[in-house]
């Protein structure tokens, strides 16, 4: 083979470290609306695709997931406000912080003093920046890097669930898993800006804050956002 053939051959692409790419990318910073609470947040020179394409082969073909994890969504801001002020909601409790994405709501939970708290995450670069945002707020957060959506609910007493209805496909796999947990006894709060697929005949309000919705495209501006309890269907 010649040289002019070898120097053609390309060389196997790096794969990046989720956790050394976010603390060398990303910023530790309070988030907006929750002082208490510092996340790694992406920015505009984050270059966050290089983490999104691993030419890795364990993502089996599929798209890779966008970063919701690398920012302040509304829904888990204002849930996670609302547990901040309210800590007796969580105080000694089992705590499930269903879509974690940066763990912001578990974290809450934690401080606010949940007896445990379990993150739920699927995206695998989410795990990576959920287990480095636990640590940078001195908590300890149990990790379930699968979606637990399809089976019974964990041994939990309150569900948290911070924007969980972005999408209707998301939305449809979410219900039947929070009314499995309503029907087990567990508790289900929803923290949501009003999204189009957000479930309302089936939601209480408890209470309303302006945060902003940096996750959703909806920039640095405070917007009306509020928490829920969801209710069991009637009959």
């Amino acid at each position: 083979m010649s040289d002019s053939t070898t120097s053609l051959k390309r060389e196997p692409a790096k794969v990046l470290d989720p956790a050394e790419f976010i603390k060398a990318n990303l910023r530790l910073a309070p988030v907006p609306a929750l002082p208490e609470i510092r996340l790694y947040q992406a920015h505009p020179g984050s270059g966050l695709r290089r983490l999104l394409e691993p030419d890795d082969g364990d993502q089996g073909g599929a798209e890779p997931q966008p970063p919701y994890w690398a920012y302040a969504w509304a829904g888990g801001a204002v849930l996670a406000r609302y547990v901040l002020d309210r800590p007796s909601i969580v105080a000694g409790k089992r705590v499930l912080d269903l879509g974690a994405g940066s763990g912001l709501v578990g974290i809450a939970a934690a401080k606010a003093g949940a007896r445990a708290v379990i993150a739920a995450e699927i995206d695998r670069n989410g795990v990576a920046g959920l287990r480095l945002n636990a640590e940078a707020n001195g908590i300890a957060i149990e990790i379930r890097d699968e979606d637990v959506t399809g089976g019974p609910p964990p041994a939990v007493d309150l569900v948290l669930a911070g924007d969980v209805f972005y999408a209707q496909d998301v939305g449809q796999r979410m219900m039947p898993f929070l009314d499995r947990c309503l029907t087990a006894g567990i508790d289900v709060l929803v923290g949501d800006p009003g999204r189009a697929w957000l479930p309302r005949p089936r939601l209480c309000l408890l209470g309303e804050y302006q945060v902003p919705d940096v996750g959703g495209n909806g920039g640095g501006e405070p917007k009306p956002s509020a928490v829920f309890a969801l209710v069991a269907e009637p009959g």
